[in-house]
């Protein structure tokens, strides 16, 4: 292209010099001067041209994708319901290049876990996505009558400063209370060594607050049909909060140590004692600054269905935060609605069986089976079945870039935040959708 333009150039300099020697052979020396600036005119503009295409190439050398920058999952078309496994298999590693932009404007919640160590490369790729990350490192245990805090060894301070490098996202790791709740709620002195155990650990370990699970475990222990030690329990998760917030951030000194409270969904509408309930909510709203509400697991191995109904969700919210869902309704923009980056892969004859299964496997069932994809209206997931070695039928129910989508939809809509569970588990192209 330089080539043509140098030409087309002398033609037209050619072309406008004849008339200017005709004048200057009737008119004398002083015209001459004017073919002089031009070739001084002509000068400049060339070597401008030779600077701009030479920055161009280097540009294109040292970045070569910055002419063909691959796309979002939104703009490459990939989130419907007409998807089949090829498509899966050939997009899932492909992932925007600019992972700092997000989709999704609400907090983030992110879970790593010790045990899939590409959570914890997930969560430094992905950092600016995310607001939250907790990785799963502390148990607190009863030993005879005194308490353990176990986990540090699970730290990786090293990993903790790369996540910090120009970034913001919080780094809360979860404590779970596995200590015997008869003996820590009802004695004071146990219940002093608890929190300060924990909130020692954030002091000692710099981190910017926790995540604390143990209404499950005290459900479990059969604490909370007690309407004394249910008390006690809702207490103990005040006090600790309150503690927290009395320590000022080492990162950030003008803010405290934050409270993210772990919850599961209420069985029904009709709440038990040991449902988490929307005036449990309300109690522990000043002390507690989310809830890590666990909107998934509602089917299992001895009754096959899908991982977490998008319907089941909206009235899980409705029944806990209010009957209309607005960014503007009470409480909602404390909750951390739970998305499952895992699926599971159910027995459906022979008995009942199976389990959990991570992006992995999934990726193998694809590749092995290349089974029909559907979509399910009821539950708002995809599935597919698929026969084994031994003739048996299963049904694999995992997450997609669309069943993701409208669980984010949904929690925009109630200006809730989410809560992953866990990031090692799921597809590198589901990130793009935050």
């Amino acid at each position: 292209m330089a080539k043509r333009r140098v030409t087309a150039d002398r033609d037209r300099r050619r072309n406008r010099v004849q008339p200017e020697v005709q004048e200057d052979q009737t008119g004398g020396a002083a015209s001459q001067r004017h073919p002089d600036r031009r070739k001084f005119v002509a000068l400049v503009f060339f070597s401008i041209l030779i600077l701009i295409i030479s920055l161009t190439l280097y540009r294109i050398k040292s970045n070569p994708r910055s002419t063909n920058e691959l796309l979002s999952v939104y703009d490459r078309g990939l989130v419907r319901t007409n998807v089949n496994y090829q498509e899966i298999l050939a997009e899932n590693l492909k992932v925007s290049e600019n992972t700092s932009y997000r989709h999704f404007k609400y907090p983030v919640l992110a879970y790593v876990t010790p045990w899939n160590s590409k959570g914890y490369e997930l969560a430094k790729r992905f950092n600016s996505k995310l607001t939250h990350i907790s990785p799963v490192w502390y148990d607190l245990k009863s030993e005879g009558t005194q308490l353990v805090l176990e986990g540090r060894h699970n730290a990786d301070l090293g990993w903790i400063s790369e996540l910090r490098v120009n970034r913001h996202a919080l780094v809360l790791p979860r404590f779970v209370l596995e200590a015997f709740p008869k003996e820590l709620l009802r004695k004071k002195k146990q219940w002093n060594k608890a929190i300060d155990l924990i909130v020692t650990e954030c002091k000692e370990m710099g981190y910017d607050g926790i995540v604390l699970e143990s209404w499950s475990r005290w459900a479990a222990y059969g604490v909370l049909h007690d309407p004394d030690m249910r008390s006690k329990a809702l207490q103990f998760i005040k006090k600790l909060g309150q503690e927290l917030h009395s320590v000022s951030s080492d990162r950030n000194p003008e803010y405290h140590l934050q409270l993210v409270y772990v919850i599961g969904p209420p069985h029904s509408e009709n709440l038990q004692e040991h449902d988490f309930g929307p005036d449990d909510l309300q109690n522990l709203s000043n002390a507690v600054d989310g809830f890590s509400l666990m909107t998934y697991d509602f089917s299992g191995p001895y009754n096959p269905g899908p991982n977490a109904p998008l319907s089941w969700i909206r009235s899980t919210l409705k029944l806990l935060i209010g009957a209309t869902g607005t960014s503007e309704k009470g409480l909602a923009h404390k909750i951390f609605l739970g998305i499952n980056f895992y699926g599971n892969d159910f027995v459906l004859s022979e008995g009942s069986g199976g389990g959990a299964i991570t992006g992995r496997e999934y990726m193998s069932l694809l590749e092995k089976h290349r089974p029909m994809l559907r979509w399910e209206d009821n539950s708002d997931e995809h599935l597919f079945i698929y026969t084994d070695n031994r003739g048996i039928r299963h049904a694999v129910f995992y997450p997609s870039l669309k069943s993701i989508s409208l669980r984010l939809e949904e929690a925009h809509a109630w200006g809730a935040g989410i809560s992953i569970w866990e990031i090692g588990q799921g597809l590198d192209y589901f990130f793009d959708l935050l």
